[in-house]
């Protein structure tokens, strides 16, 4: 009896241990990015929603899908350009399953199938553009394989949301005949870069020479003004004294009368019969002065008292003195126009030196 029982306990025991076995079996938890698809019997039952699930073991299979973005490495390969120049190329592409049903029924692998659809569409897009053109044009690549892609693998279910170029590498021959491009492009930009320097010096050279000699000028014209001013202030000036002079001898033989000058002229001719010579010169008007000494001695008219006129010497003949005053800002307001005209030369050479292209 205790044989019996202690059998019977343990076939209880295995039967327990079958029984969890069998529950543990059908035990299923989806996680919240998965979706799952239940499959009994090889017949497709629907999707299974994310949480706790139980299945009939053995006869059922739950096939998990991953909804999340997922990335695909393109693995590098040599392409020929338009312009026959082999060049390696690897991409990165951003996938998700929009649809699980057809990602799973629709194609046997889809991340496979979407890398060998990249690589054979990555060759034709790069086939029909030259090596210039993939170099600087990678958003329209990137672009251009995205559309390809996401219309192909819209009958699998599956969204391409981007693609990436990573590198495009030409092999040896091409990069350093790249290279050599690109030496000799900036031997000739460098070379562009010295003409222009050059012109710039020459012209700026050619500028200011021509400013100097405009300067040189323009002080040499001010300075024969200045010479011509002065001249004529000069003459002015020794004009006005000599008639100042002759103005002080009217005014001092206004007291003189006729027989003062009378007898002042016949003194002079006393002195010149006086002199050791034996020409004597008679003055033009001898006659005038005979009549004169006449009417002073009284021999051949009467005495007449005469009023002489004083002679009134006006000021307008002599006209303005000018003054030192006068002269001096004459000179200042030709220093200004001088500066001016520096000035309005030096704002030229500096609109020209900011702007040489005009």
């Amino acid at each position: 009896m205790v044989l019996v029982d202690l059998v019977d306990n343990l076939v209880t025991f295995i039967l327990i241990l079958i029984i969890v076995f069998i529950f543990a079996r059908g035990v299923v938890i989806v996680q919240p990015y998965q979706q799952g698809l239940t499959i009994r019997l090889g017949t497709y039952i629907g999707r299974m929603n994310p949480g706790f699930r139980w299945i009939v073991p053995f006869i059922t299979e739950v096939i998990k899908m991953d909804l999340r973005t997922q990335v695909i490495d393109v693995p590098s390969q040599e392409v020929i350009t338009k312009d026959n120049s082999p060049t390696n190329v690897d991409a990165i592409i951003y996938v998700r399953v929009m649809d699980p049903e057809k990602a799973y029924f629709e194609v046997a692998a889809y991340k496979a199938a979407t890398v060998a659809l990249a690589q054979t569409s990555l060759r034709g897009i790069i086939g029909d553009m030259e090596l210039d053109e993939v170099l600087y044009n990678r958003d329209l690549i990137n672009n251009k394989l995205r559309d390809m892609l996401d219309r192909d693998t819209d009958q699998w279910g599956v969204k391409v949301e981007r693609v990436e170029i990573k590198e495009v590498d030409p092999i040896g021959a091409v990069k350093s005949a790249m290279t050599e491009q690109t030496s000799a492009e900036r031997e000739r930009r460098a070379a562009i870069l010295r003409a222009d320097g050059e012109k710039r010096a020459a012209i700026l050279s050619a500028e200011g020479l021509r400013q100097s000699m405009i300067l040189e000028a323009e002080g040499e014209r001010q300075s024969k003004i200045l010479r011509a001013e002065g001249d004529r202030q000069s003459r002015i000036l020794v004009a006005q004294g000599e008639a100042q002079g002759l103005r002080i001898v009217a005014v001092g033989s206004r007291a003189l009368d006729k027989r003062s000058i009378t007898v002042l002229s016949l003194d002079a001719l006393k002195k010149m019969a006086e002199g050791e010579s034996t020409k004597i010169v008679l003055p033009f008007e001898i006659s005038s002065l005979i009549k004169q000494s006449a009417r002073f001695l009284g021999a051949t008219e009467e005495q007449m008292e005469e009023t002489e006129t004083l002679l009134e010497l006006s000021d307008d003949i002599l006209g303005d003195m000018p003054g030192k005053e006068d002269a001096i800002s004459s000179a200042q307001e030709i220093l200004k126009d001088i500066e001016k005209i520096e000035k309005s030369d030096v704002k030229m050479i500096s609109k020209e030196k900011s702007d040489p292209n005009e």
